[in-house]
C-alpha cells in the first residue's frame, strides 16, 4: 500500500501545469543530504484511489497530479497514474532512481530520474544529474533546460 505524508498545489515542479503534489512515504532511495528525509520512513495515510480523488477535488484548478519521494512501488504508482488520466488528470512521478522504469513509462505523463547529489545541485542547476522528461505518444522529451535559469533577454 502506498502512503503519503502530505499534499500540496504547487506551480514550477511540472511545465505549464498547476500539479498536486503528493508526497509519497517509504522512499528508498536515502539520498544524502535529502531535502525531504522524512519520507524515508514507512508512515502516513493510506493513498488509495479515493483518497487521491478526494485530495484532486479538494483543489479545484489542478491539472496533473506528482508522486515525490518514496517511489519504491512502481506497480502501484502505475495504478494510481492510470486513474488519474482517466479521470482527465495528467500523471507524474519524482523519482530517485538513475533511470526510467521500463514499466512505468506509459502510465505517466512526466518522468523525473536521479538522486539528489549535492555536487551537482538540483534540477535548476547546470550540473545537475536529474531529468524531467514528458511522455507523449511514447516518445520521450527532455525538459530539464526548462528549468535552467535564463539571462535577461533570452
Amino acid at each position: 500500500m502506498i502512503r503519503y505524508h502530505s499534499s500540496s498545489v504547487v506551480f514550477q515542479e511540472i511545465p505549464d501545469e498547476i500539479t498536486l503534489a503528493l508526497e509519497i512515504t517509504s522512499c528508498p532511495h536515502r539520498c544524502p543530504e535529502c531535502h525531504s528525509p522524512w519520507l524515508r520512513e514507512a508512515t502516513g495515510k493510506d493513498l488509495t484511489w479515493v483518497e487521491c480523488l478526494r485530495l484532486i477535488k479538494a483543489n479545484p484548478g489542478v491539472s496533473c497530479v506528482c508522486f515525490m519521494g518514496g517511489d519504491a512501488n512502481h506497480a502501484e504508482v502505475a495504478e494510481l497514474c492510470d486513474s488519474i488520466r482517466r479521470a482527465g488528470f495528467k500523471a507524474a512521478i519524482y523519482s530517485g532512481d538513475e533511470e526510467m522504469d521500463p514499466e512505468l513509462i506509459d502510465h505517466v505523463d512526466y518522468y523525473k530520474i536521479g538522486p539528489y547529489i549535492k555536487e551537482l545541485g538540483p534540477l535548476g542547476s547546470p550540473t545537475t544529474n536529474q531529468r524531467l522528461y514528458r511522455i507523449e505518444d511514447s516518445k520521450v522529451v527532455d525538459l530539464t533546460k526548462r528549468f535552467l535559469p535564463r539571462k535577461l533577454g533570452q
